[in-house]
């Protein structure tokens, strides 16, 4: 105990107490996350020393427990989804993503009581989520399904816990390994986000795989091998995501979160069609309904489309499957 408080306590070259005494010193006084719950100190490793995204994390956290009680405790084993319209999916995704927002704003943090809004985490959080999860239901979506609106803010709770937790672990990580060499943390972290990575994708698709209005072609392959797809996701977004804030002397305003976002967003779309070209299909699928050329598949006029004025006026064209991966 005694080696971990020096650790704390230690100086710089200048002789300027350290960040981590800093919050030592605190937890002492009694101020930080929560009154009289400790602020970050040596026996907390697992979350962040800025009082503000610390607060943040443990919210988000708490907050989990409530939709995927929702969802996953209630509506699926119930079967409550046989009875819902469009408004009651639509309804339901408010509910869980809603309060992300809405509860921060009435219960103000102490970290956050001096803050203006722009500047506390939760709020960066939300737009960094909001922006990446976005750009993956709207073009990412194409490799395995169309999905419908109430998945927008079902996928925003998703993965602002997935994110939390890849947060903390990866901090703690990096707390156990801080002794290594450069090399091995570098081997150490890309195992953990990749082991990470696949195991939440591999376990959100075991988790919906009961749902009955779509099946897989080879159920197999999609558990192994488009796990691995989804799990690109997460690949790049974990390491970027812990960034935002993470250290005490960079703070990131909004339109950095925003930029920041949207260049992984970018990065997973080149990984994604990279795959496509390179590796194809996850399963055997027709070559009629393969793109023909390549590139970004949702950017392709359908065959059928390119003689439209031959086709009577009150004839539909028929609609085309997007997925470029695997179809529903």
């Amino acid at each position: 105990m005694w080696k971990q408080r020096w650790l704390c306590e230690g100086r710089t070259s200048g002789g300027v107490r350290s960040s981590h005494h800093i919050a030592t010193a605190r937890r002492e006084n009694g101020s930080g996350f929560g009154g009289g719950m400790a602020a970050y100190s040596c026996e907390s490793l697992w979350f962040a020393s800025n009082p503000s995204k610390r607060w943040g994390e443990a919210f988000f956290l708490l907050y989990t427990p409530f939709w995927l009680t929702l969802c996953l405790g209630i509506i699926v084993p119930y079967r409550l989804y046989e009875r819902f319209t469009e408004l009651e999916y639509l309804i339901i995704g408010l509910v869980s993503s809603v309060p992300a927002f809405l509860i921060p704003l009435l219960i103000v943090g102490k970290a956050d009581s001096c803050k203006c809004w722009r500047d506390r985490y939760w709020v960066k959080a939300n737009l960094w989520i909001i922006i990446f999860s976005y750009v993956g239901n709207y073009f990412w979506t194409h490799y395995f399904f169309t999905v419908p609106h109430t998945t927008f803010f079902l996928t925003h709770s998703c993965f602002l816990f997935y994110h939390m937790a890849s947060n903390i672990t990866l901090r703690r990580l990096r707390h156990v390994i801080a002794d290594l060499p450069q090399s091995i943390r570098l081997a150490s972290e890309a195992a953990w986000i990749l082991a990470l990575s696949y195991f939440i994708a591999y376990l959100e698709t075991l988790a919906i795989s009961n749902f009955p209005y779509y099946e897989f072609l080879n159920r197999e392959s999609m558990y192994k091998v488009g796990s691995l797809f989804y799990a690109i996701y997460f690949i790049v977004s974990f390491p970027m995501f812990l960034r935002v804030d993470e250290k005490d002397d960079e703070t990131w305003d909004l339109p950095r979160v925003a930029v920041d976002a949207l260049g992984a967003a970018m990065l997973v779309t080149i990984i994604l069609d990279l795959w496509r070209i390179f590796l194809g299909p996850i399963v055997p699928i027709p070559e009629s309904r393969q793109c023909s050329q390549p590139g970004l598949a949702w950017f392709h006029i359908p065959q059928s489309s390119m003689n439209i004025t031959s086709r009577p006026r009150n004839e539909q064209p028929e609609k085309e499957s997007e997925s470029a991966m695997t179809t529903t």
